[in-house]
């Protein structure tokens, strides 16, 4: 089997995809090019229906795992109401369309935006995603100021007395209820139909990741490290358009 060679780790191209298998995707950095802002993220026709090719094509056991929420994804993909765990796993649609929020408060929220206000009244390049159950500094557009954000958003994480954790992504830093993350959502739809009783796959590229790879590696399923970089992850895929291809090989079964 070929390999791709990244930063010394060398990982195998995952086994062709299976329509009996269960899929749990990732979105930005994944299935769409990360932008620079979140909001200019893209879901274009080709992957729009991809996505839903594959779901139909698995018998729905197809999922979104998402840093976004599922308002927001929601609104990019249509009335399509897919599977979607959206903030991390603080908010989970599950197959039957049943919506669960884990944490319906934000601790600190009043002193949070305080601290990060100023933060942002001082450095205007930096910008602040409130989703709602989560916080993301993005310093993409001043990655000087990485260091200082950081400092600030640890200082905020460890004064809430454990309630909150503190999650690193791609020029993100991103404060969420601790408890919750894309591994513990995946552990739920495993429970339920149609993913139980499936090999699980998840895809996915950034840090925030790595926590469903975990999981999946943990029961004998995929893992999918998009890009470069250090991971748990058992296999890798080079970019976007990678993920996009080795998905839609599974859809010729059906030609």
């Amino acid at each position: 089997m070929s390999e791709i060679s990244r930063n010394s780790i060398r990982l195998s191209l995952p086994p062709e995809p299976n329509l009996a298998w269960a899929y749990f995707l990732d979105v930005d950095g994944t299935l769409l090019e990360i932008a620079d802002t979140p909001e200019k993220a893209c879901f274009d026709e080709a992957v729009l229906d991809l996505i839903e090719q594959v779901h139909r094509a698995t018998g729905g056991a197809m999922a979104l795992v998402s840093g976004r929420s599922i308002e927001d994804l929601d609104a990019r993909i249509g009335k399509r109401y897919l599977s979607i765990a959206g903030q991390h796993g603080l908010e989970r649609r599950d197959a039957c369309g049943r919506l669960r929020v884990y944490a319906d408060s934000f601790h600190a929220r009043p002193e949070m935006r305080m601290a990060l206000d100023e933060l942002l009244g001082n450095h205007p390049a930096l910008l602040l995603e409130d989703k709602g159950l989560t916080m993301a500094l993005h310093y993409r557009q001043a990655p000087h100021l990485a260091s200082h954000s950081l400092r600030i958003m640890t200082d905020i994480v460890a004064r809430s007395n454990g309630k909150l954790a503190l999650q690193h992504g791609k020029c993100v830093l991103e404060i969420r209820p601790a408890g919750f993350d894309k591994g513990v959502a995946v552990v739920e739809y495993l429970k339920e139909p149609p993913f139980a009783a499936r090999r699980p796959v998840f895809i996915g590229d950034d840090r925030t990741d790595e926590h469903g790879f975990d999981v999946v590696d943990r029961v004998g399923g995929v893992s999918i490290k998009v890009g470069h970089g250090k991971t748990c992850a058992r296999y890798r895929l080079p970019d976007v358009a990678a993920v996009r291809h080795w998905l839609s090989q599974m859809l010729g079964e059906l030609k």
